[in-house]
C-alpha cells in the first residue's frame, strides 16, 4: 500500500475528488438496484484504471473535469465487466466477498451489469464527450471478443501463443490502454498522442493479465480466486501454454486430456500446478510479462520528466510486482 500512496501523490487531489463523483454515478431510485450498487462500491478494489487516467492527463497538460469525468466511465465500465464476468465464469467470489452473482442470482447480475454500462455510455453523451464514447466503445467491442475468443478456444484446447496474446489483448488490456489513451483525451486534442498512450497502456495491460495468470499457480493465489481457477475452468494461460509447448505430443496430449477434466478431478489439477512450476512456466510467464512492462516503461520515457510521468512508471513496476 505505501507503494500506491507514492504513485497516487501527483493525483492526491483528483483521487479524493473523484470518490464522491464515482459514488453518485452509482446510485438508483429503486431501492433493490440501490442496493446492489451500494454494495458494489463498498467492494470495490484499488481503482487502479483511475490513476491511469488521472496520471496520463497529468502528464499531456494537466486534469480537469473531463479527466473526473473520463476516470468515472472507465471504472463503470471496468464494474459492468466485472458483474458480467462472475455471471460468465459462474464465479461466486469477488475480491474475497460473495459475488453480486452469489448474492441475487445471474438474471440480476446480467441487469446490473447492463444499467452500470448504461450509466457511463450516458455519463459520455450528456456531456457530449463523443470522443470518449468512441474510445469506451471500442473497449466494450475488444472486451467482449476477448471473452467470447476464450470460451470458444476453451472448449477445443486449441490455443497457441499468438491466440492467447490476441486473448488477454482484447479481455483485460484493452481496458488499460483506453484508460491511458482517454486520460490523454481529456488533456489534449492531439490524436497522436491519444493513440501514443493507447499502446503503451495494451502493453501495460498485457503486462497485467501475464501476473494474474502467474497467480493462479502460486500458493496463495489472488484474493477471490482460488488457485488452480483457470485450470479448472479450462483456460489455458501463458504458464501452461509453456509447457505444453515444450512436450512431445504423447505428453502434450496427456495434459490436455488433465485440462478437460476440469474441477472433476482435483488431483489432476493439483499435478498440472505442480508441472508448471516444476518446469519453468512460470519463470518463463515472468520473462514475457517484463517484456511487456519494460516495453510500456520506454513509451513513456519518451515523455518529458514529469511527477506525472515517475508515477506511471511506478505504477507499471507496481502492476508486475503486486501480491494480489
Amino acid at each position: 500500500m505505501k507503494a500506491l500512496q507514492k504513485i497516487k501523490s501527483p493525483i492526491e487531489q483528483e483521487l479524493i475528488d473523484f470518490e464522491p463523483y464515482f459514488k453518485k454515478s452509482l446510485q438508483s431510485d429503486i431501492p433493490l438496484l440501490a442496493t446492489i450498487l451500494n454494495y458494489l462500491y463498498r467492494t470495490k478494489g484499488k481503482q487502479l484504471r483511475p490513476m491511469f487516467v488521472f496520471l496520463s492527463a497529468k502528464l499531456h497538460g494537466g486534469t480537469n473535469e473531463s479527466s473526473k469525468l473520463a476516470a468515472c466511465s472507465v471504472e463503470l465500465l471496468h464494474t459492468a465487466t466485472l458483474v458480467h464476468d462472475d455471471v460468465v465464469d459462474e464465479s461466486y467470489e469477488r475480491r474475497g466477498m460473495f459475488s453480486v452473482k452469489a448474492l441475487w442470482k445471474n438474471k440480476l447480475a446480467v441487469l446490473v451489469g447492463d444499467y452500470i454500462l448504461a450509466k457511463g455510455l450516458l455519463l459520455q453523451l450528456e456531456n457530449k464527450k463523443y470522443n470518449f464514447l468512441h474510445l469506451i466503445s471500442r473497449a466494450v467491442q475488444d472486451m467482449s471478443e476477448g471473452e467470447i475468443l476464450q470460451m470458444k478456444k476453451s472448449r477445443k484446447l486449441d490455443i497457441d501463443d499468438d491466440t492467447y496474446f490476441e486473448i488477454i489483448r482484447k479481455k483485460t488490456a484493452s481496458l488499460i490502454a483506453t484508460s491511458m489513451a482517454i486520460g490523454a483525451a481529456s488533456a489534449t486534442e492531439d490524436e497522436e498522442i491519444v493513440e501514443r498512450m493507447y499502446r503503451i497502456g495494451q502493453d501495460a495491460g498485457i503486462a497485467f493479465q501475464i501476473k494474474d495468470d502467474i497467480f493462479d499457480y502460486q500458493s496463495k493465489g489472488i484474493i477471490g480466486k482460488p488457485i488452480g481457477n483457470d485450470i479448472k475452468e479450462k483456460k489455458i494461460t501463458l504458464p501452461l501454454l509453456h509447457i505444453l509447448n515444450n512436450s512431445d505430443n504423447s505428453e502434450r496430449k496427456r495434459i490436455l486430456r488433465m485440462v478437460k477434466r476440469r474441477n472433476k478431478n482435483t488431483q489432476a489439477v493439483k499435478e498440472l500446478i505442480q508441472l508448471v512450476i516444476d518446469r519453468g512456466g512460470l519463470e518463463y510467464a515472468e520473462l514475457r510479462m517484463l517484456e511487456f512492462k519494460d516495453k510500456a516503461v520506454a513509451g513513456l520515457m519518451e515523455f518529458p520528466e514529469s511527477d506525472a510521468r515517475e508515477s506511471l512508471i511506478e505504477l507499471m513496476e507496481y502492476i508486475t510486482t503486486r501480491k494480489k
